[in-house]
């Protein structure tokens, strides 16, 4: 039979959050299993990047755990569509907490999955949370390193004026304001001369079918940008990071910086590491498309067993 799915729910602070346990066909409650939690790219729910990861790791054997982050998606927090680093790093730890509720799964056989933005925020909460015992990234994104450099820095200063002044607005009663992580269709990309194929490959995944989803609003809270601009998910990688870490990165370099990163990544940790180029495969491609996505798994799947202690107990 095919692994099963289960509708759950933990808690991070007052917040409820929405997620979805995938467990291994011939699950046994009774044994102890090896746990992976995928922390997914900002935009994203769990419907999606996170989806397609887990339902490869599950068949290899593995519990996962995807959810949606606090203020997006199914779970709870305003303002809506918030993409705060602290609270997403939070949201990890938090998923964590669940796992060690579960009488099933082993307490020190759990591991950590990271794409994109959810790669750097892996990261980030792998430096204190020791829980994790092998950290894996898939295109990671530090993502605030990722804002910074995209722009001159007079512009990022610029951003940070305008998210003071939105700040001022709304304590004095103004509307919030949101802005698209995206153009919202090709065709609109199309009219403001949206020609680089990143740009355009993102649009296709989020906004066209089969992979779109109602919940995914493509909207970032635009203060968000004061936490964003301020983190950088790599700060203290070589004196913190312990774990056992799998770096896969996709061999098209593109505007994402995520190989760059990735290398950054690789170079800063001082732990066990493998560096991974899946030759040929821009950034989205490693979201979705099978020759590249299974690539990545034939990866990861050992690099977690070995370190876990195996997918089943």
């Amino acid at each position: 039979m095919a692994h099963v799915l289960k509708s759950i729910s933990f808690r991070n602070g007052n917040l409820t959050l929405a997620g979805v346990l995938r467990l291994p066909e011939g699950f046994d409650e009774a044994g102890t299993h090896a746990a992976i939690v995928l922390a997914t790219p900002g935009s994203s729910v769990k419907e999606q990047i996170g989806a397609i990861y887990a339902d490869r790791l599950t068949a290899r054997g593995f519990v996962t755990l995807t959810f949606d982050p606090s203020y997006q998606g199914e779970s709870d927090g305003h303002p809506r569509d918030l993409e705060d680093p602290s609270a997403r790093v939070e949201d990890i730890r938090c998923a964590v907490d669940f796992l060690m509720t579960l009488p099933y799964v082993g307490e020190n056989r759990v591991g950590l999955l990271g794409i994109c933005a959810g790669g750097g925020y892996a990261v980030n909460a792998a430096l204190t949370e020791h829980r994790f015992k092998a950290v894996g990234t898939v295109v990671a994104s530090n993502i605030g390193r990722a804002f910074r450099r995209m722009q001159p820095m007079a512009d990022v200063l610029k951003i940070l004026d305008a998210v003071g002044q939105q700040r001022t607005l709304e304590a004095r009663g103004g509307a919030q304001r949101r802005d698209p992580w995206i153009p919202d269709t090709l065709e609109e990309a199309q009219a403001a001369g949206v020609t680089d194929p990143d740009v355009l490959d993102a649009i296709r995944f989020y906004r066209t079918p089969p992979w779109r989803h109602t919940n995914s609003t493509n909207r970032v809270y635009f203060r968000s940008f004061g936490a964003l601009l301020g983190f950088d998910a790599f700060h203290l990688v070589p004196e913190l990071l312990t774990q056992p870490l799998q770096v896969i990165v996709g061999g098209r370099i593109g505007i994402t910086g995520s190989y760059e990163d990735g290398q950054t990544l690789f170079d800063l940790a001082r732990t066990q590491k493998e560096f991974f180029v899946v030759e040929g495969a821009g950034h989205y491609d490693l979201y979705s498309k099978a020759e590249y996505v299974d690539q990545a798994i034939a990866r990861l799947a050992p690099f977690y067993a070995a370190d876990l202690g195996g997918s089943r107990g």
